[in-house]
């Protein structure tokens, strides 16, 4: 998928979040997430800051405070960030939506796979339906095979070979693990038990 299709489900997804977001109760923006120890509306916090990068001094203290763990640092400033009024989380999902503004850690590659995964983060556990574009979920599946840091997939997933049921993907070697691209995207991210419903082989 190239750079302008990739930004363009980029928008789309935010939106599509927002949209969701929108008709939650307040219950529901309390309940967990995905994420261990991510509340819904820390997910939705952490989407709504990435075209909103923080300056050197802010990501300094984070890691200081987060005592250079980037998952502590990720989750701390998510948390920081979704003490704001839902409403206004929305809001900035949706002002944001087509900026291309990113943390310099990151880039528009990596950016793909995660609004997809913390769509599902939010949707799934809510019981909503929110289906993951085909061809944007053959991309975020190859990139996150790819990459290495922080999801180790293929270090994970050793001794697989992962086919897609719905669209021409096939990536590792070994026995045989097949679902749908969308359930393979949760599986390759780490989000196992909401994947192993929809997936058939040894995970």
């Amino acid at each position: 998928m190239d750079e302008q299709t990739s930004w363009t489900v980029i928008t789309e997804q935010r939106l599509v979040l927002a949209d969701l977001l929108d008709g939650l109760t307040a219950a529901e923006w309390e309940s967990p997430s995905l994420c261990a120890g991510w509340r819904i509306r820390d997910v939705a916090a952490h989407v709504a800051t990435a075209p909103q990068p923080p300056g050197m001094a802010v990501m300094l203290g984070a890691a200081v405070r987060g005592r250079g763990s980037f998952n502590r640092v990720n989750h701390d400033m998510a948390v920081r960030h979704a003490a704001r009024p839902p409403g206004e989380i929305v809001a900035e999902l949706r002002r944001h939506a087509s900026s291309r503004r990113l943390p310099a850690v990151t880039n528009y590659r990596n950016i793909v796979p995660d609004v997809l995964a913390h769509s599902q983060d939010v949707a799934i556990p809510l019981g909503r339906d929110l289906p993951m574009p085909v061809a944007a979920a053959r991309a975020a599946a190859e990139r996150v095979w790819t990459m290495g840091w922080p999801f180790w997939a293929r270090r994970r997933l050793r001794g697989v070979r992962l086919t897609a049921t719905d669209i021409d993907w096939s990536v590792g070697a070994g026995e045989p693990v097949t679902g749908p691209i969308a359930a393979l995207v949760l599986l390759l991210t780490g989000r196992t038990e909401a994947a192993r419903p929809h997936i058939a082989g040894p995970v």
